[in-house]
């Protein structure tokens, strides 16, 4: 692995126990675990992190390389090098890779709902073709809004979007405010962007779209959690065909988890909520995380 790597920003919840490493997803920061967090640490000791380029974090060449080296020295200078890292959506990628590359250290991981776009296959009742022309859409409106720079003014609209999100999720809207506030940059020129900033951010979705999970899932001889959202992921306007893909995809990733689960090292929890389930219900992600974690001490 390389020794490249920034200094994170860490915010330590304390506890006591096996410790945790928290990961938060693509374009978010640590502040998303602010209600599951909490609840964890009354039996484990936690850290979370915003990862390079996101929240309070520096910037860095985003590959995943250097991301794992970042974790690596988070824990290393807590003195936690055997934490479980567990992780949403890029997270949750993240926590199953930097278990594969520390065999024996790592206890296993924890993915939350971080199965990326899959392959066109996944997508149940759809011709593959028609697939990989509606994911370069999705994957061309990702890249338009990545590292996305805020007008003046904007910083007011954007709070007022997460108000609109917190009425339609159900999210208590300073959890939403908290992370958008964490998430926005004043840049040298004074102007104020999303982080992570362009040039990292597609970087960034470049190395999501290069993993193959099932392929690592399949790799891994650690105990693995994956956390399902049972929810659909919410409309996009603007794109009628939205939904129906979403329906597709849900119903090949619930068969795909299902063969998964049939491997003794692989675990599957379906919880209540979104892809926002960190947000939206955190009592159901934090009993999947604990249950989880509470069985690895009998290995």
């Amino acid at each position: 692995m390389t020794r490249d790597h920034v200094t994170l920003a860490v915010h330590d919840h304390g506890g006591k126990g096996t410790p945790l490493l928290l990961l938060h997803g693509a374009g978010r920061t640590l502040a998303d675990w602010a209600a599951v967090a909490p609840l964890l640490a009354r039996h484990h000791r936690v850290l979370a992190v915003d990862l390079r380029g996101h929240g309070f974090s520096p910037d860095g060449t985003w590959r995943i390389p250097e991301v794992l080296a970042d974790i690596e020295a988070v824990l290393d200078s807590h003195g936690i090098p055997g934490a479980l890292p567990v992780g949403h959506s890029l997270g949750g990628m993240l926590a199953v890779r930097y278990a594969l590359d520390h065999p024996g250290i790592t206890p296993g991981a924890v993915n939350l709902d971080g199965f990326g776009w899959g392959r066109p296959g996944r997508y149940v009742g759809l011709e593959p073709a028609y697939v990989e022309e509606r994911l370069t859409q999705v994957r061309e409106l990702a890249a338009t809004v990545a590292g996305q720079v805020v007008p003046p003014g904007g910083l007011k609209d954007l709070l007022a979007q997460q108000r609109g999100m917190s009425t339609q999720l159900g999210i208590p809207y300073e959890l939403l405010e908290a992370g958008i506030r964490r998430s926005v940059h004043e840049r040298a020129d004074g102007q104020l962007e999303l982080r992570p900033g362009r040039e990292h951010a597609l970087e960034m979705l470049a190395e999501i779209d290069s993993l193959d999970l099932f392929a690592l899932f399949r790799r891994t001889d650690r105990p693995l959690l994956l956390g399902r959202a049972l929810r659909p992921v919410p409309s996009i306007p603007g794109l009628d065909w939205f939904d129906e893909l979403m329906a597709a995809y849900a119903e090949g990733l619930a068969r795909d988890l299902a063969l998964a689960d049939s491997r003794p090292e692989v675990t599957v929890a379906d919880i209540d909520g979104t892809h926002a389930m960190l947000l939206e219900n955190p009592r159901p992600v934090a009993d999947a995380i604990l249950g989880f974690a509470a069985g690895l001490s009998v290995h």
